[in-house]
């Protein structure tokens, strides 16, 4: 009878139509892939596959094979998750993170994820949350905390946290006297988040309604240099607080107020619903508990 493995197997190559990818993704060679595929291909006297050049396809007894593969899967995860103890899980959670997170509760996220579950190593990428979606989908990430929801049906969102951004200046910076009014914030260049962010086209929407000459908005992937721009007087950083909270203290930054109101990010760890998602779904869920502590923004 076909073991649970080689149904898994079975399952990624499907999904994925190359058995180097199931191969990746089980952690394990090419010709192990072959090797199940052509045990299982034996054992219920049909082919499961038409090979390409490429890539692979279901053949019609491959898409019925595939069916009751994910029932299999998924009565798997429910079984683990109603009996198991979190502790008994084991694996590798490939996870992808915004900086934002990194520069906020993403430590503490990983003590209780070590503490937790002794036997999952977290494999980290910090990415911007368009690649980071792309990634997902493409199923070479396991669990996000992005700029969220991603309204798609193969995805689950839940709901993490949300920041507030705001005008983050070096003291020497000159704003002028009294209240700093938008068209003296740009008279200094703007510095935030990449152009095919969230934040970005927030920011760059309430500047065009604002009828002020255009502003010279530079964008930049890494966060860090954001603040190191910010700190240096470069320009006015369009970030959250948070991040900063360090150099706001020591004085070597400081919030720009009253200014105009700029609006939240809303992060979510996001996940693709699959059979095998229980360590996402697991890990997304401790995320949510470590996200909602509030002594992380103090």
């Amino acid at each position: 009878m076909a073991d649970l493995r080689s149904l898994e197997i079975f399952y990624w190559a499907a999904s994925l139509c190359s058995f180097r990818k199931a191969a990746e993704r089980m952690n394990t060679s090419q010709p192990a892939v072959s090797q199940r595929i052509a045990a299982l291909e034996d054992e219920f006297g049909v082919r499961l596959f038409e090979r390409r050049a490429r890539s692979v396809a279901l053949t019609p007894k491959g898409r019925d094979l595939l069916g009751y593969a994910e029932r299999f899967l998924h009565l798997r995860t429910e079984m683990m998750r109603s009996v198991a103890g979190p502790g008994t899980m084991r694996g590798v959670l490939r996870l992808g993170v915004s900086e934002t997170i990194v520069h906020t509760w993403l430590m503490r996220f990983i003590a209780r994820m070590n503490e937790t579950h002794p036997g999952v190593t977290v494999d980290i990428a910090v990415d911007i949350s368009p690649n980071m979606r792309d990634a997902l989908l493409n199923r070479d990430l396991d669990l996000a905390f992005l700029v969220g929801p991603i309204t798609m049906p193969s995805l689950v969102n839940l709901p993490l946290c949300s920041v507030s951004l705001a005008w983050i200046a070096a003291p020497q910076l000159d704003l002028g006297p009294g209240e700093v009014s938008l068209a003296s914030l740009l008279r200094h260049p703007l510095i935030t988040y990449p152009k095919n962010t969230n934040p970005y086209v927030s920011l760059r929407e309430m500047l065009a309604r604002s009828d002020l000459p255009p502003p010279r908005l530079h964008s930049n992937a890494s966060l860090s240099t954001i603040v190191r721009m910010a700190r240096e007087g470069i320009g006015i950083g369009v970030i959250p607080p948070e991040v900063v909270r360090r150099d706001l203290e020591e004085g070597a930054l400081r919030v720009i107020a009253p200014a105009p109101a700029l609006p939240d990010i809303a992060f979510t760890a996001t996940y693709a619903s699959l059979p095998d998602s229980g360590l996402a779904a697991e890990a997304a869920r401790l995320a949510c508990e470590v996200a909602a502590a509030p002594d992380w923004r103090q």
